[in-house]
């Protein structure tokens, strides 16, 4: 578990690797630095964990060769932000991210429950920040998926938003073709028992 970090102002990336380095910050520790700030993550409950096995093994089939799936790893997203997506899709291949964590990404996934608000608003801000042009939250309080693209890059935010209900198709912009169905994405649901 993390021993805190020293109180501070805002963090720089460059000064959280450098705690995780000193090892104030674990590598196991379930942090990430937002806005400046470590934020500690929630625990994931057995429905998070499988959405977020589900998302990533539609991506891969997706995806194929034309992306990395990246699972809960490192995202510089700009000079004080530094989150572990769930789920996001790198350009190029794995050996192009062996010496410095990756900087962009052409789509990111949130599996949302009780971070739902945050994923919504601080994340989403984030990530349109940061240049990644799609970002999909995997809603399991509503059962959906919220799609948010068309990023505007001057504005610094994404200028159409869509929900996918079961049933429904996710078309990834980075791969022009290519459909994804919702419940790909979203836990199996249990059969009623009656």
């Amino acid at each position: 578990m993390a021993r805190g970090a020293p109180a501070q102002a805002r963090y720089t990336k460059d000064q959280y690797f450098e705690l995780v380095k000193k090892g104030v910050l674990r590598p196991d520790d379930r942090v990430e630095l937002l806005e400046g700030v470590v934020v500690a993550m929630a625990p994931h409950n057995p429905g998070h964990a499988s959405a977020i096995r589900k998302v990533s093994d539609a991506l891969r089939r997706a995806f194929g060769d034309s992306g990395v799936i990246s699972v809960q790893l490192p995202l510089v997203a700009g000079r004080y932000s530094v989150p572990e997506p769930d789920v996001a899709v790198l350009p190029g291949r794995n050996e192009d991210y062996q010496e410095a964590h990756p900087t962009e990404a052409l789509l990111v996934v949130e599996v949302a429950d009780s971070s739902l608000a945050q994923d919504r608003i601080t994340k989403a801000a984030l990530y349109a920040r940061a240049g990644v042009p799609e970002y999909w939250i995997v809603n399991l309080r509503d059962d959906c998926v919220e799609v948010y693209r068309r990023l505007d890059r001057r504005a610094r935010c994404y200028g159409e938003t869509r929900v996918v209900r079961r049933g429904g198709r996710l078309e990834p912009e980075a791969l022009p073709g290519a459909t994804i169905g919702a419940d790909d994405l979203l836990p199996t649901r249990k059969p009623r028992s009656g």
